[in-house]
């Protein structure tokens, strides 16, 4: 989260805005050859200087959307090749050098020079000085266990991520419902709807509130909205049925949970993706 303030410091919120919005409309780390792109008239130009320090979880695409670049612009600007693979310790420049930092183990490393033996130093010893007491280390209190609730899943994998009614029904206008919307209580448990990875969690998209997308593969992306609180980070690998977050009604008029699922960027119908009630 704090490199989410960071950058939410450094580019503003509209910055942020369009760059998450990139994120669900591209959906995977690289994206399938013929899209259509998609234009936001609100994002700013690319940042053009200094560089970013490849992390674990991190991927060509993700770190495009972050910092205003077009993925294919930032692949080439750094002479990354198909399959567009990157490494944690990697490091991307925006500026004038054209070349990304190899990862470590990529390039061979100098061996160190070996310095001639030095003779041993005799340190005389104090008598009269109280020997040091070394303390055990503390007991350092156990890890939160993890709360991964029993699901039904479908034959494709997918669960309920909230128990609730539909009361928004998925609309393929694009200017409609994007998703479903399920009632419940404030605070009711918001669960991962399958196995994946966290690539986003905050509040940066206007109409979303508190905002997790999960990345299920590179063809598949969920989004669960209006949460009051979110209980995962990004880099975050979790599981279908985990607690990821608790409902809400951040940036809406009531508490409810929007849910999204997109194919290759382009959001589907959720309901032909659950299990059936």
């Amino acid at each position: 989260m704090a490199n989410q303030r960071q950058i939410r410091s450094a580019f503003g919120p509209a910055w942020l805005c369009a760059a998450v919005l990139g994120l669900l409309l591209a959906g995977c780390a690289t994206p399938p050859p013929g899209g259509v792109p998609v234009v936001d008239r609100n994002q700013r130009a690319p940042v053009s200087e200094g560089s970013y320090l490849v992390r674990r979880g991190d991927t060509l695409s993700s770190i495009a959307i972050r910092f205003g670049w077009d993925w294919r612009a930032l692949a080439q600007h750094n002479g990354i090749s198909a399959p567009y693979v990157i490494h944690p310790g990697q490091r991307i420049v925006f500026g004038n050098s054209r070349r990304a930092t190899p990862a470590p183990g990529r390039a061979p490393v100098p061996a160190p020079a070996v310095k001639p033996t030095e003779p041993a130093v005799q340190v005389a010893t104090v008598p009269d000085r109280p020997p040091l007491v070394t303390r055990p280390p503390e007991p350092q209190p156990p890890a939160t266990p993890i709360k991964i609730q029993p699901v039904e899943r479908s034959a494709s994998g997918w669960a309920w991520p909230a128990n609730g009614a539909v009361i928004g029904r998925f609309s393929s206008n694009g200017s409609l419902n994007k998703g479903i919307d399920i009632a419940g209580e404030l605070g009711q448990p918001v669960l991962a709807a399958s196995d994946g990875t966290v690539v986003y969690a905050g509040s940066g998209l206007r109409g979303y509130g508190e905002l997790v997308i999960i990345k299920h593969s590179d063809t598949y992306v969920s989004a669960y909205g209006h949460n009051r609180r979110l209980l995962v980070r990004e880099g975050q690998k979790v599981k279908a049925g985990q607690t990821i977050a608790e409902m809400g009604s951040t940036g809406t008029d009531r508490v409810k949970l929007h849910f999204e699922i997109r194919r290759q960027g382009k959001p589907v119908d959720p309901q032909q993706y659950l299990p059936r009630r």
